[in-house]
């Protein structure tokens, strides 16, 4: 149980922080604000940090981890582009990156809540990206 758990938490933080990469790199292009930028790039390389983390330890369980679901990628990068469109301001891109990270805390936490036999490490690294996200959302509010 312990080893399933611990598998499908990794999967979980891995498409998590798939997700919060891609939609970081969808919006860079578009920001202004050198501090945003430079707060949006620095969450990037700890998601990137976790990424190489969950990968190892996939590894060590011959898991391949999971992608971001497809209906919930492409969703996201439609909602970014027709309200980029329609504002392309870094009001907007905070406003999308903190939706996203609330979603993305949001998620985690449930998946730590039904997955509570999986090992303290894999919890750690949970634990760790939720606090990323949430960081994240405090420290861009100034530019919503």
């Amino acid at each position: 149980m312990i080893e399933q758990d611990t598998i499908k938490l990794l999967r979980e933080c891995d498409a998590g922080v798939k997700m919060g990469i891609s939609s970081i790199d969808d919006v860079l292009k578009y920001v202004s604000d050198g501090d945003l930028k430079g707060k949006l790039t620095k969450c990037k390389d700890e998601h990137d940090k976790l990424d190489s983390e969950i990968q190892t330890l996939l590894d060590k369980y011959n898991d391949d981890g999971k992608e971001p679901a497809a209906m919930a990628k492409g969703m996201s990068w439609i909602k970014t582009n027709v309200k980029l469109a329609l504002n392309e301001s870094d009001a907007t891109i905070a406003d999308l990156i903190t939706d996203g990270c609330n979603m993305g805390a949001k998620s985690l936490n449930k998946y730590l809540n039904k997955y509570k036999a999986a090992d303290e490490v894999s919890k750690d690294i949970t634990k760790r990206l939720i606090n990323l996200e949430e960081k994240l959302a405090v420290d861009i509010r100034e530019y919503l």
